[in-house]
């Protein structure tokens, strides 16, 4: 049939979404970030979430200062 989604798919999204979410809520509880918020829209979508949490709550960005490697 047209537009069958693999079972092997499904589970690969389902564990990338699943990590994501334990991540961002385990983090997020750990720096007293709203936790329960990030830990449900870990769930909704990848990678999203955790690319606004690094920039905008963890501050992975800091202004000022130069990266060096």
């Amino acid at each position: 049939m047209k537009g069958d989604i693999s079972l092997a798919l499904i589970l690969t999204v389902a564990a990338i979404l699943l990590t994501q979410s334990i991540f961002l809520f385990l983090d997020a509880r750990k720096r007293n970030h709203n936790y329960w918020l990030w830990g449900i829209l870990g769930l909704i979508q990848a990678p999203m979430p955790t690319l606004f949490y690094l920039i905008f709550v963890r501050k992975i960005f800091k202004k000022g200062k130069a990266t060096s490697v």
